[in-house]
């Protein structure tokens, strides 16, 4: 298997050679160089430094200011040659060697080069490295197990860098390719210290320019960009958190391309002759964690009884209208190993009072229920899922007081651990049932700052995902997340509520956009029609 894929990337790396300086885009004659893309999002970027962030807003800006070693192809799960031209693996997987792209320029003018990757990749990884500790905690590289797994990063010249593991990790070369990974400038990072985080400097296709903050950040072309220049002279992405709002801007022309859409305005989207409705299957979950280290959610029964207590088919109804399926795995159904045997906890209100009393818990209790504050792929709507989870916990004899907080603080505070009931979610950064269920469900995740917000702590499950990371053996992968499925089931420590289409809405003008299911690159290769 290594052998041919190693081969395929080196005949695409020749062919890269043949083809350098070519642009496919360019090529169309129907396009015209130039322009401003108005991008209209649901909330602000935490922060720009890929390294530290983990939300969809920064990475969504990121992903066009960055790259990583390798990336993934447009609209697809497979790799392709990006900062590294072609890499190889030695054969027990524990020496990954890459030969990085030459004549590669930072935005501000740094070289990239083996001694940029390290920089970038041992801040990280290496206590030591004298920029280790600032800005924060990376959380990525601990909760992908990296910080665990890899041994050493070096370079063996100026263009071929080794990391080298310390056991056998098969997401590895996937996870690489993943945001958080990215590489950045090393000039920018020690000039800025802290403050790079609002001042980003990467390699990709479009330089950063300005950030209002919960107003809009400011892209532009990077025309020297190794894989081609883009079309558009700008990218302007703007925080614009009401649904409804977004949706009248777009139908002004305001803004060209908006996400998630109120479910209630689906009809009038696809009835407006300007506009068009982008969709596919999603890789998401959208899920309400119960914090275990806070009694009564330390009890299974309690657990038992809040997913029996919320109707989900309901809730997709009416919430997600047609964008969702009810979930009842951490996974989604578009992921290789899901488990569609399971059967999901039926609604029973009757049933979830009689699992209250038993626990102990006659009369219910109260607590709090912590309310997604933008909209996100796998919710779209938090305050109106939030009630409607009040109203079904109520019924139950579970009383809650909604609460919610700007996106990064709400972020910072369940990563925490301060929340009772919280509902969160994911979406895929790599083609791997990995990327779910270790970040989410692993004792390891479970450390704070935590991805693990229901601070579930299985030794049962923490065997099983582990000794799916050792082994190459993809029948053998699917066997053991089959099994973290199973014990997931068991120990219930979410609702899982539901996995939601990926959708824009963009003006017809708006030429060239595809969605891709595990990064946010949309922006290179669009152009907008006179």
């Amino acid at each position: 298997m290594r052998n041919r894929f190693f081969t395929r990337v080196l005949l695409f790396t020749l062919l890269i050679s043949l083809l350098a300086g070519f642009s496919p885009i360019l090529a169309d004659s129907h396009l015209k160089r130039g322009g401003t893309l108005i991008f209209g999002r649901g909330g602000d970027s935490v922060g720009l430094d890929p390294a530290l962030e983990e939300d969809g807003e920064s990475f969504k800006v990121c992903d066009n200011v960055y790259d990583t070693l390798v990336q993934y192809k447009d609209e697809s799960t497979e790799l392709e040659p990006s900062l590294a031209m072609s890499w190889e693996s030695s054969e027990d997987g524990l020496i990954w060697t890459f030969h990085l792209r030459r004549d590669v320029i930072f935005h501000d003018g740094t070289p990239f080069n083996a001694e940029a990757v390290l920089f970038s990749l041992n801040r990280q990884h290496d206590e030591t490295h004298p920029f280790h500790k600032v800005g924060g905690s990376y959380i990525y590289w601990i909760a992908t197990g990296l910080a665990e797994i890899v041994d050493k990063i070096i370079a063996l010249d100026d263009y071929t860098v080794q990391i080298h593991l310390k056991t056998a990790y098969a997401p590895f070369i996937y996870t690489i390719a993943i945001t958080p990974f990215s590489i950045v400038s090393p000039t920018a990072v020690k000039k800025w210290g802290d403050e790079f985080s609002n001042n980003p400097v990467g390699t990709g296709p479009f330089k950063f320019v300005q950030w209002d903050r919960k107003d809009k950040i400011v892209l532009e072309a990077n025309d020297t960009y190794w894989g081609g220049p883009p079309v558009l002279d700008r990218v302007i992405l703007r925080s614009i958190p009401d649904n409804s709002v977004r949706l009248i801007e777009l139908q002004q022309g305001s803004i060209h391309v908006m996400e998630f859409p109120n479910p209630d305005d689906l009809q009038q989207i696809q009835d407006d002759d300007a506009l068009e409705l982008l969709s596919q299957p999603g890789m998401s979950i959208g899920y309400l964690a119960m914090n275990m280290d806070k009694p009564p959610f330390d009890n299974l029964k309690v657990r038992l009884a809040i997913n029996h207590a919320i109707n989900k088919s309901a809730i997709i109804e009416h919430l997600y209208q047609g964008l969702g399926i009810p979930a009842k795995n951490p996974i989604p159904p578009t992921l290789w190993s899901y488990d569609d045997s399971i059967e999901d906890y039926s609604y029973d209100p009757e049933l979830a009072k009689k699992l209250l009393a038993e626990a102990g818990y006659p009369d219910g209790f109260e607590t709090t229920l912590w309310a997604l504050p933008v909209p996100r792929p796998y919710i779209p709507d938090g305050r109106a899922l939030a009630e409607v989870l009040q109203s079904e916990l109520r019924n139950v004899g579970i009383e809650t007081k909604i609460v919610t907080f700007d996106w990064g603080t709400y972020l910072e505070k369940t990563k925490n651990g301060e929340h009772d009931i919280a509902m969160l979610g994911w979406s895929a950064d790599l083609g791997d049932p990995d990327n779910f269920l270790y970040f989410l469900l692993s004792k390891s995740s479970a450390e704070k700052p935590a991805g693990n917000i229901a601070f579930y702590r299985s030794d049962e499950m923490q065997a099983v995902l582990e000794q799916a990371r050792a082994t190459g053996d993809r029948e053998r992968r699917v066997s053991l997340y089959q099994e973290a499925q199973r014990i997931f089931h068991k120990d219930i420590p979410w609702v899982p509520l539901a996995h939601a289409k990926q959708i824009l809405v963009i003006n017809k003008k708006v030429k060239n956009l595809k969605l891709q299911p595990l990064n946010w690159k949309y922006f290179r290769q669009i152009w907008i029609e006179e």
